[in-house]
Order: C-alpha cells, then sequence, then structure tokens
C-alpha cells in the first residue's frame, strides 16, 4: 500500500489526516506512556483510544505512519459498525405468533430513529417471507405475543 496524497502526517509524528479522520498520538493521562485516539472529523470525542507504542529510547512515541494509520482507520469504522449494528438491534423487535388458519406469522416492530417524528413501523411476515400487513404505530408500543395476535387476527387493522 503506497502514501495516497490525500494523506497528511504531522513533522513530530504524533498526527496523521486522512480520509475525514485524524490519528493523534498523545500522552496516556491514565499512566506513563502514550495512547493515539483516531476521530472523525465534525466529531467532538474520539471514535477510538488505544495503547500506543513507545519509540526506541523509552520516553517519546513511536511515529505514526501511513501502516499504522489504515490499521487504526480500519479498527475504528469497525467500532462504528458494531455501535450501529447494537443501535438497530435495540430499536428492533419480533414476536411470532398464528393466524386463524393456523399459519405462522412473524411480527416485527422497529422503532424509526427519528427524533423529529418519533414512530415505529409494526410489520407482519409469513413464513415465506411475504408481508401480510404493515402499520404505524406509536414508538412505546409494547410489543407482545397478545398484542401481535389481536393484530394478526383483526386482519391487520388497528394494533
Amino acid at each position: 500500500m503506497s502514501e495516497q496524497a490525500d494523506d497528511t502526517g504531522s513533522d513530530d509524528g504524533r498526527t496523521w489526516t486522512a480520509e475525514g479522520w485524524t490519528a493523534r498520538v498523545q500522552k496516556n493521562e491514565h499512566d506513563e506512556g502514550w495512547a493515539v485516539t483516531m476521530t472523525r472529523d465534525g466529531d467532538a470525542e474520539p471514535v477510538l483510544t488505544t495503547h500506543w507504542t513507545m519509540g526506541r529510547d523509552k520516553k517519546s512515541p513511536k511515529p505514526l505512519g501511513v501502516y499504522d494509520f489504515r490499521t487504526l482507520l480500519k479498527g475504528a469504522r469497525d467500532v462504528l459498525t458494531r455501535h450501529e449494528a447494537q443501535a438497530r438491534q435495540s430499536r428492533h423487535r419480533t414476536v411470532s405468533v398464528t393466524d386463524d388458519t393456523g399459519a405462522g406469522v412473524r411480527v416485527d416492530l422497529d422503532i424509526a430513529a427519528d427524533e423529529d417524528d418519533p414512530h415505529a413501523v409494526l410489520s407482519a411476515w409469513s413464513d415465506a417471507g411475504e408481508q401480510l400487513g404493515e402499520r404505524r404505530v406509536a414508538p412505546n408500543f409494547k410489543l407482545t405475543a397478545a398484542a401481535a395476535t389481536k393484530w394478526v387476527t383483526s386482519d391487520y387493522g388497528d394494533a
């Protein structure tokens, strides 16, 4: 991997900026060593903070290079990916019920991540993956087996 034109390191080897991110090596506040932070442009707080290696003199930090930056960038993006997946999972609920004919129905509740228009979407799915119904509900709707059964047996009317 070669150093790209948009990659810029600092003269002292403690800062690297590229692809909308900044890596900064700084004194670790909690011990005698060094730490490196990865901060996305526009964010107030770093996405990733980790221990950084001491240099050969055992006093100053190892200089930050393009390969170090690439490794840190991958780690920071992984942290964001896991955080986003956890956030999606915390806004999703599922229960399985049966309809009037005895067929299985999966009912999902997905809370919208929208502060300006708080709501959730209730949806029903057949075992074959066909959507059977969908309805907008309040974001505090409690999805229980009883509530899902009532909605399914009402032919996807009022929830």
